[in-house]
């Protein structure tokens, strides 16, 4: 946790003031949070499910990236009173409203990743 006063935070809070792309990536970016809102926004998900369903992700790094994507108000934790206990996470409101931005995202990101593939193979056959 960096402190609120920092040169960083005070130059990321900048250009999140003024930039609405900018402050979209701070709340969506990074290595796992897509791959979170993504299992998400298919609907409601117990933790263990979560944790299961994105390999390579740790416990704390997941706990972590939830935690934040709570305080920025798209994920909802659901706590039941139940022995033993069972939490579960869902989009909230604001965060389904995310749903055509990230479809977006994913397909633009497929038709890149598409064209590097047929890229890596045109400069293989010319060698």
């Amino acid at each position: 946790m960096r402190k609120e006063t920092s040169t960083n935070a005070l130059n990321e809070k900048m250009i999140n003031d003024g930039c609405g792309m900018a402050l979209s990536m701070s709340v969506i970016g990074g290595r796992w949070k897509p791959a979170i809102l993504c299992r998400l926004a298919y609907g409601t998900m117990r933790y263990g499910e979560l944790k299961k369903s994105i390999d390579g992700i740790s416990e704390r790094m997941l706990v972590a990236q939830l935690r934040e994507m709570e305080k920025d108000r798209i994920v909802q934790r659901i706590v039941y009173p139940e022995v033993p206990p069972r939490v579960e996470y869902q989009l909230t409101d604001l965060g389904r409203t995310m749903k055509p931005m990230l479809d977006a995202m994913s397909e633009w990101g497929n038709k890149y990743r598409d064209q590097i593939d047929a890229g890596a193979v045109e400069v293989l056959s010319v060698l």
